[in-house]
């Protein structure tokens, strides 16, 4: 695309642009941004329009009902779409830093208590029979190993609840 196009098209664009966009539903400027494409397409296939002014005109026409085809058929978000529900982000944070610090209390802790833990905090789910299998202990042994665990964990962080 030579610069003297751009110079001799750009005001009858920013022109046209602005007439058909409010009925399209489109902003001007993604308008104008797209007819630009479609003359850099047609001069990239060696195909230049031969009445630069009428085809620019066209192609904005071209452009406008099919911004206003796709708007008719997208349904606007109802609600913000960095709004995902969960809350303020510095809360998200400190709720990571809060789970961060029970897993690291759980690695601490003796014996079997941080691999028993580990499987019931998991996010898959498992059922105590998958537990104790994976575990190698007998399924009625849990419940009391699970119990003296959380004591073992409550003790653990009784000093850094007190302290934070």
């Amino acid at each position: 695309m030579t610069h003297d196009l751009v110079t001799v098209l750009g005001p009858l664009l920013a022109a046209e642009a602005s007439a058909e966009a409010y009925a399209s539903g489109a902003e001007p400027a993604d308008l104008e941004q797209t007819v630009w494409l479609r003359l850099l397409e047609r001069l990239d296939a060696h195909d230049p329009p031969h009445d630069p002014p009428g085809w620019l005109r066209r192609t904005v026409r071209t452009e406008a009902r099919r911004t206003r085809r796709a708007t008719r058929h997208e349904t606007p978000w109802a609600g913000d779409p960095a709004d995902t529900g969960e809350g303020d982000p510095e809360l998200l944070a400190l709720a990571g830093a809060r789970r961060h610090a029970l897993r690291e209390a759980v690695r601490r802790l003796p014996g079997r208590c941080p691999r028993l833990l580990e499987a019931l905090l998991s996010p898959h789910d498992p059922t105590y029979r998958e537990i104790a299998g994976e575990l190698g202990i007998s399924q009625g042994s849990l419940g009391p190993e699970r119990s003296r665990c959380l004591g073992c964990l409550r003790r653990l962080l009784a000093p850094e609840v007190a302290s934070g």
